[in-house]
């Protein structure tokens, strides 16, 4: 038999727990904010990364490269 003590914490943690639920934990969104902003610039720097690989294929300077995809002089040479 459980004791009032455990029944009462029982009770607050389902109530602490209907609070805290991840789609409204402040924490929780400004987490999945930051996961999607981290996402979108790797894909800005891999679409970068191709597209001075092509551009190095056709011939264009490495500064030329760099002006059009901000990727730096070493990225550009290790293409």
């Amino acid at each position: 038999m459980r004791s009032s003590v455990e029944q009462q914490f029982e009770k607050a943690m389902e109530t602490i727990t209907k609070f805290f639920k991840e789609e409204k934990d402040f924490l929780y969104r400004k987490g999945e904010v930051k996961g999607r902003e981290e996402g979108r610039e790797e894909g800005e720097y891999r679409k970068s990364l191709a597209i001075a690989a092509e551009m190095k294929k056709d011939g264009f300077s490495v500064e030329q490269i760099n002006k059009f995809t901000k990727l730096s002089v070493e990225e550009i040479e290790r293409l």
